[in-house]
This record gives structure tokens, C-alpha cells and sequence, in this order.
């Protein structure tokens, strides 16, 4: 890879990991656009590992915390908010993940195409608009039921779609339900962790197997930028989102989607 895809697949990465427009979307169109070659599998798990290691920097106070209240909640009648929020994401990382095991060669398959993430991109962009304009804003994550984990879990299986993404449609899920759009986004945030894990480890397997070289010094380079674009993404959007609300975001999806149609129909 040239030195100037490496920081621009990064920068992507890092910077549509977390917004509400899918960064899978963006790393397969980029290079099939501008007719870049394939960046390959050992760079999108060096890049999502970018992102892991952001969102844990981010929230590793959160992330003690809920850790240490997980642990407490196993004792009987010692179930904390926070030990509460810790299962929950726990339980909404299922749905994802049978999803992923039961259909991940169909997806794939069949739904890495240009025309598949324009639709989604387009849809998908459209349902965070009307949640975004019909949410309460009210509720926090430590209000989450049970049944309200699931619920959102169910909505991150679906963004297994390319151009679905995953933080766009939990975010959408999390409006829906009353959350304020900064609860939405830190739970969605906080939710993303356990998947990007388990997906990450699926791929690093493929990759371990796999006969081709691997370029170590790409893939450092790429993490690094990846983690520091995704920490400073995590950071802007979550002091600016109650101000700026969720259609920028919609308008972007718009404008891509009608793009994306333009060039490939």
C-alpha cells in the first residue's frame, strides 16, 4: 500500500467508526472510487483495532467501573445501575453475534455491493432523522431495561449490512426508546467494544491462516492513526452532539446515497 492510502483508509476508519454513516461502507467504496487496490484483510483488523483502543482510552474510567460493578452484581441482591448497564451490554452483543455466525458468508457475498450500500445508507439515514426529530430525549443508559438491550442489540445485528452502520442504527434504536442523543451515542459507544473484540478476532483467525506476507509496518502505522482520529472523533462528537443533533449526519447519508446511485447505476 502507498503511504498515502495507509493514512487516508486510517483517517476514514478512525473517523466513521463512531459517526452515524458506516465506516465499512466508506472502506469499501473509497478504494473501489478512486480505483485504489484492495487495502486487504490484514489492514481492516489493524485499523478496528485503531478504533478498539480509542473507545477504551476514552471510556477506561467507565469502563472500571462498570467492570467492577459486573463483578458485584454476581453477588445476590447486589445489582448496581451500573452492574445493570454492564449485562446489558453484554446481552445486546448476542444478537450480533449469532447474526454474524448464522449469515456471515451470505453478507459477504451478497451484500458488499455498491448498489446494496447506497439503499442502506439512504434508509438507514432516513429512520435516524425521524428518530432523531421523534425521541423524547429524556432517558439516560442507566435507565435501560432488559427488554431496551435488546432491543438495540437486535438493531447493531443488522448493521452487519454494509452501509447499515453499526453506531448509526444503535443510536437511531437508543432514540427511539427516549434516550438523550448523548446516552444514545455513549452506549452505543460502550456496546461497541465486545463487538469490535469478537469481530476482530473472527478476522485476525482468517488472517493467521491465510498464506499471504504481512506488512507489520503498515498495519502500525494504520492502527495508530486510526486510534488517534477515532479518539478525537469520540471526544468532538459526543461535546457537540446535543447542540448539532443527528442531521448533519442524515444529509451526508442523503448526498452519499444519491452519489453512490449516480455512479453505479
Amino acid at each position: 500500500m502507498e503511504l498515502s492510502h495507509i493514512i487516508w483508509l486510517a483517517l476514514i476508519q478512525g473517523l466513521t467508526e463512531f459517526l452515524p454513516v458506516s465506516s465499512s461502507a466508506h472502506l469499501i467504496l473509497v478504494p473501489s472510487l478512486l480505483q485504489w487496490p484492495d487495502q486487504g484483510l490484514a489492514f481492516d483488523v489493524a485499523v478496528h483495532l485503531g478504533t478498539l483502543l480509542a473507545v477504551v482510552a476514552f471510556f477506561r474510567r467507565d469502563i472500571v467501573t462498570l467492570f467492577l460493578a459486573w463483578i458485584g452484581s454476581m453477588k445476590p441482591g447486589n445489582m448496581t445501575p451500573e452492574g445493570r448497564l454492564a449485562w446489558g451490554i453484554i446481552l445486546g452483543t448476542i444478537p450480533a453475534g449469532l447474526v454474524g455466525l448464522a449469515f456471515k458468508d451470505v453478507i459477504e457475498v451478497h451484500l458488499r455491493s455498491p448498489l446494496v450500500i447506497a439503499a442502506t445508507t439512504i434508509i438507514f439515514g432516513l429512520l435516524l432523522w425521524y428518530a432523531d426529530k421523534r425521541s423524547r430525549l429524556e432517558r439516560d443508559e442507566y435507565t435501560l431495561s432488559w427488554k431496551d438491550f435488546l432491543i438495540i442489540g437486535g438493531a447493531q445485528a443488522m448493521a452487519l449490512v454494509p452501509g447499515t452502520s453499526r453506531s448509526g442504527i444503535t443510536i437511531t434504536a437508543g432514540l427511539l426508546l427516549g434516550l438523550t442523543r448523548e446516552a444514545s451515542a455513549r452506549y452505543s459507544f460502550l456496546l461497541s467494544i465486545p463487538i469490535i473484540v469478537v469481530s476482530g478476532l473472527g478476522v485476525t483467525k482468517d488472517l493467521v491462516t491465510s498464506p499471504l506476507p504481512v506488512e507489520w509496518g503498515t498495519l502500525l502505522i494504520g492502527t495508530v492513526i486510526a486510534a488517534i482520529s477515532a479518539f478525537i472523533c469520540i471526544h468532538y462528537f459526543l461535546a457537540f452532539i446535543n447542540k448539532m443533533g443527528m442531521t448533519p449526519f442524515v444529509i451526508y447519508r442523503l448526498l452519499l446515497g444519491v452519489l453512490l446511485l449516480w455512479v453505479f447505476l
